[in-house]
């Protein structure tokens, strides 16, 4: 088994540590504080590739595989969450419309979605009943001649309100249950799509997350995503790549937190010694040291297992969920090792351990996960 990473996938990480470091580290606290949306980051993703790394070149993405991609969201995750998730769902959008859609749809959409002249791309499955249980969606799509009239709402929708296209869910055949639900391509701004408000969230708060309502919202046939029917597969393959990209997110977060508590166990001195050489807290350390790595190797993986298009279901929701856990036993150490100052926003394990705590509930809960991982380890 190869370990060290391709020559390529060394440039893409330094390129999203680069600009990590330099762009996003400053403002990153001053953004969540604001929950101001990072709109020059995005730009700034855009100018890089980032926003389409596995994306065909011929599309405008990079073209960089799903290895390169873990990769650079966790560069990205360790200076900002918030920054990830946008990258993240962006990135996840485009590999939707470039696996199912019309060539004349990859060609309106990807290289916006790359170049970052749409500021995100967003995915509308989530309702307000409808979350874990996708197939109990209300979001009707009714088809009148050459266009489709979508009714319903949508809920937790990261960057809805600045999305250049949104890929929408909804039931064209409600008696089908799991086989009667369509995927559309939504233009942002359309008629008939209204932007609910803001959620004031714990974590993630420079990303914005809005309901949807759609009220009599029209779009052509020619905006449907995939066949009439066919979406809750494609949502289903969306969710096994998104948990990767959450995955890495964690994994991320989990690097910027024990950075951060080991520059300070070195610093901080108490009873004559950096408070380093007291055993309590070097096993701290060592624990998230230990997980940190556990969770980058079933990160990549399950990312290594996509690029060579081989099954990877299994390691998407094992990588999820060790992750996602994993970083909250991480940023609880890494605030109480800061101890007081770890409690407020001096340091940055403060945001650190807000913006993890989603991990563990977007795109499949751990409990999701669970039953994930159970039911493919039975089929055999």
């Amino acid at each position: 088994m190869r370990l060290d990473l391709t020559e390529d996938q060394r440039a893409i990480r330094d390129v999203a540590r680069a600009f990590a470091r330099d762009r996003i580290v400053p403002v990153a606290a001053e953004n969540d504080r604001l929950c101001r949306f990072p709109a020059a980051l995005v730009r700034g993703l855009g100018e890089l590739g980032l926003l389409a790394v596995n994306v065909p070149a011929a599309h405008g993405g990079s073209e960089a595989g799903a290895v390169a991609y873990a990769i650079a969201l966790m560069e990205i995750a360790a200076a900002d969450c918030s920054t990830a998730v946008t990258m993240a769902v962006t990135n996840m959008v485009g590999e939707i419309i470039a696996r199912f859609g019309t060539e004349a749809q990859r060609g309106r959409h990807l290289p916006r979605l790359a170049s970052g002249e749409y500021l995100a791309g967003a995915f509308g499955l989530s309702e307000p009943q409808a979350g874990s249980d996708a197939a109990a969606m209300r979001t009707r799509a009714v088809r009148r001649g050459d266009r489709w009239v979508l009714e319903g709402e949508k809920q937790w929708i990261t960057s809805g309100d600045v999305a250049g296209v949104i890929v929408v869910w909804a039931k064209t055949d409600p008696a089908a249950g799991s086989r009667g639900v369509t995927a559309f391509l939504v233009d942002g701004g359309t008629p008939g799509l209204v932007v609910g408000r803001h959620e004031q969230k714990m974590g993630i708060r420079a990303s914005s997350t809005v309901s949807l309502a759609f009220d009599g919202c029209e779009v052509p046939d020619a905006a449907r995503l995939g066949e009439i029917g066919g979406g809750y597969r494609i949502a289903l393959a969306a969710l096994d790549g998104g948990r990767i990209g959450i995955a890495a997110q964690a994994t991320g977060t989990m690097r910027a937190a024990l950075d951060a508590s080991a520059r300070y166990a070195k610093d901080r001195r108490t009873f004559g010694v950096p408070i380093a050489e007291h055993q309590a807290i070097s096993f701290m350390l060592a624990d998230m040291a230990t997980e940190h790595d556990a969770a980058r190797l079933l990160v990549l993986r399950a990312a290594a297992l996509k690029e060579a298009g081989l099954p990877f279901t299994r390691e998407a929701s094992m990588a999820k969920l060790f992750a996602s856990e994993a970083a909250q036993r991480a940023v609880g150490h890494a605030v109480q090792i800061h101890g007081g100052y770890g409690y407020t926003d001096a340091f940055p394990v403060e945001r650190y351990f807000r913006d993890a705590r989603v991990q563990t509930i977007y795109e499949g809960t751990s409990e999701i996960q669970r039953l994930v991982i159970a039911r493919e380890l039975l089929k055999g």
